[in-house]
C-alpha cells in the first residue's frame, strides 16, 4: 500500500509543478510546460527506468501529435478569425451582434456559448475559445474576461467535441453502446449544462449581472440542454453539441429581440462602434462577413462521418507511422485532408477571397497569426510529450491504479477526477478517453457499477478539465494577444474547475445507485 501511494505522489509531481509554476511562480503556461516535460522525463528515466531512446521517441510521439493534427486546427481558426478583422467583415458582424443586443452579457452568451458550442461541437481543438474569444475581444470585452467566459463555456461540451471524436472513441475502447453512453453522459452534465451561462453572465457582468437576465438564461441553457439530450439519445454522439447549441442560438437570439426595446444598463451597455464609422448591413454584406463561417460549417459537416461516401474518401488519404520505440504496435495516423485544421484553412481561403482579400494578404496575414501563436505551439508541444512520457512510462498507471484500489464503493466519486486529470494534461478530451476509458470500466466491473455510469462519468470529468488545460488557456492568450497573463487566468478558472469536479464528484457518487448495473 505504501509502495503505491509513493508511486502515485511521485506519478503527480508533472501535474503539480505545472500548477504552482502557473499560480504560484506566476510562469506563462510555454514555459510551465517546458519545466514539466523536463520533470516527467527525469521521473521517467530515474524512477520508472524508461529506456533512454523510448523516452524521446515517446517525447517525439507527443511532439507529432501536437502538429498534426492540434496546432493545425489552432493557427487555422485564429487565422479565419484574424482575416475577417484584417478585410473589415468583422466590422460587419459587430454591428449585425449588436443589432440583436448590445448587452456585454446576451453578447457573451450569444457568443461564447451558443456559437462556442457550435465551433466545439463542428471543430474543436481549441478553435471554440480562439475564435469567440476574439469576437468578445473585438466587441470591447476584457480580454482575460473574454477569455474566462469562453473557457467555462468550453467546460461543458468537450465530451461531444468534434463531431463526438471523444465519445465515439471511449465508446469504442470499451466496447459499450454509443447512444446509452451518450445519454449517461447528457444525464451526468446536466445540472453544468443548466449553470454554466448563469455563471458567464456573472463573469461578464459582475455582482449583481443576474438581474433582469434569468429567463433569458433559463431559455438558453434548457433550450440547449432538451435539444442536447434529444440528440444524444436518439442519434448518439455525433450531433449532440451542434444540435444543442444551434437549437439554443435560434432561442436566445429570438428571446433577446423580444426583449431588445427594454433599456441596457448602463454598466452593461457596449458602444463601441464610432457613428461616422457605421456599417450598413444587408443581405449581401452579412452573408460576404459570415462566409468563413459558413463554409467551415457546411465544408466540417459534409466531410463527417454522417456523410461516408464523401468523409471515407478523403479520411483514406493518409499516412500511419510508429514512433514510439518502445511498442512497434504504437502507431500515429495523419489525416492530411480529412482534418478539421486542413478544412477550416481551405475554408479560410474561400471566405478571404469572397471577402476580396488578395493571395499577398492572406499569406501575411497567416504570417502573423503563426507569430502570434508562437508561444501556444511551444506549450502544445510540451503538453503533449508529458502525457506520452506519462502514458508509455507507467505514471499515468500509477494514478488509476491508486484510486481504484483504495476507494473500493467510494470510487464513483473520484471517477470524473480520472477524466479531468487526462484533459488537464493532454488538452485532449479524446485522450483522456483513451489513457482513462478502459481503467473505468474495470473499475465498474470490479465494484459492481453500472459500467455506463462510471465509464461516462470519465467523459464528465473531460470537460471541466478542458477548461483548465494549459493548452487551452494558452490558445486563449495568443487568440486575444495578452500573453504573458497565462498565470491570471489560470488563477482565476482554477476556483471554477474546483466547482465543477466537486458537483461532478456528487453527482456520480449520489447518482450511481439509481443506475444499478442491469
Amino acid at each position: 500500500m505504501i509502495a503505491i501511494l509513493g508511486m502515485f505522489i511521485l506519478a503527480l509531481l508533472p501535474i503539480a509543478f505545472l500548477i504552482v509554476a502557473l499560480t504560484a511562480l506566476k510562469w506563462e503556461a510555454y514555459a510551465a510546460a517546458l519545466g514539466a516535460l523536463a520533470v516527467t522525463a527525469v521521473e521517467a528515466l530515474l524512477i520508472w527506468r524508461m529506456p533512454a531512446w523510448n523516452a524521446v521517441t515517446a517525447a517525439a510521439e507527443g511532439f507529432a501529435m501536437a502538429l498534426w493534427p492540434i496546432t493545425i486546427v489552432i493557427v487555422a481558426a485564429v487565422w479565419v478569425y484574424n482575416l475577417t478583422v484584417h478585410t473589415g467583415a468583422m466590422e460587419v458582424i459587430k454591428a449585425q451582434l449588436m443589432g440583436v443586443s448590445s448587452d456585454k452579457r446576451v453578447l457573451t452568451i450569444l457568443i461564447g456559448w451558443c456559437f462556442g458550442g457550435f465551433l466545439e461541437g463542428m471543430a474543436g481543438f481549441g478553435s471554440a475559445v480562439a475564435i469567440p474569444a476574439s469576437m468578445l475581444v473585438a466587441l470591447g470585452i476584457n480580454p482575460v474576461t473574454a477569455i474566462l467566459s469562453c473557457l467555462l463555456a468550453n467546460g461543458v461540451p468537450t465530451m461531444f467535441g468534434s463531431i463526438g471524436i471523444p465519445t465515439n472513441t471511449l465508446a469504442t475502447i470499451t466496447g459499450l453502446d454509443v447512444v446509452q453512453l451518450s445519454t449517461m453522459q447528457v444525464v451526468q452534465v446536466a445540472p453544468l449544462v443548466v449553470a454554466t451561462p448563469f455563471l458567464m453572465c456573472l463573469v461578464a457582468g459582475g455582482k449583481g449581472a443576474l438581474k433582469g437576465m434569468v429567463p433569458l438564461l433559463c431559455v438558453t441553457s434548457l433550450s440547449f440542454l432538451a435539444a442536447e439530450f434529444v440528440c444524444a439519445s436518439t442519434i448518439g454522439a455525433d450531433l449532440a453539441v451542434i444540435v444543442g447549441a444551434v437549437c439554443s442560438l435560434v432561442c436566445t437570439v429570438a428571446f433577446a429581440l423580444f426583449q431588445k426595446d427594454r433599456p441596457v444598463p448602463e454598466r452593461y451597455a457596449i458602444d463601441n462602434l464610432d457613428p461616422d464609422d457605421a456599417v450598413t448591413v444587408d443581405l449581401r454584406s452579412a452573408v460576404v462577413a459570415w462566409s468563413p463561417f459558413i463554409l467551415i460549417f457546411v465544408v466540417l459537416l459534409l466531410t463527417s462521418s454522417l456523410f461516408p461516401f464523401i468523409s471515407e474518401p478523403l479520411a483514406s488519404i493518409k499516412s500511419t507511422v510508429n514512433i514510439y520505440a518502445g511498442d512497434p504496435n504504437a502507431t500515429l495516423t495523419f489525416k492530411w485532408i480529412n482534418t478539421p485544421g486542413v478544412l477550416i484553412l481551405l475554408c479560410g481561403v474561400a471566405g478571404g477571397l469572397i471577402q476580396g482579400c488578395g493571395w499577398r494578404d492572406m499569406v501575411s496575414v497567416l504570417g502573423a497569426t503563426a507569430r502570434q501563436m508562437s508561444k501556444t505551439v511551444v506549450t502544445m508541444l510540451s503538453v503533449l510529450a508529458v502525457a506520452k512520457l506519462m502514458g508509455y512510462s507507467g505514471m499515468t498507471s500509477a494514478i488509476s491504479a491508486f484510486f481504484v484500489g483504495t476507494l473500493g464503493a467510494f470510487y464513483p466519486a473520484i471517477a470524473p477526477v480520472l477524466g479531468a486529470l487526462g484533459t488537464f494534461v493532454t488538452g485532449s478530451g479524446t485522450s483522456s478517453s483513451t489513457l482513462f476509458g478502459g481503467v473505468q470500466l474495470e473499475a465498474a466491473t470490479a465494484i459492481g457499477a453500472n459500467p455506463y455510469w462510471l465509464v461516462a462519468a470519465n467523459s464528465v470529468g473531460v470537460s471541466a478539465g478542458k477548461m483548465l488545460s494549459p493548452q487551452s488557456i494558452a490558445i486563449g492568450s495568443a487568440a486575444c494577444d495578452c500573453n504573458g497573463e497565462d498565470s491570471e487566468i489560470f488563477s482565476r478558472v482554477l476556483p471554477y474547475f474546483i466547482g465543477y469536479v466537486v458537483v461532478m464528484m456528487l453527482v456520480c457518487f449520489f447518482g450511481a445507485p439509481l443506475f444499478p448495473v442491469r
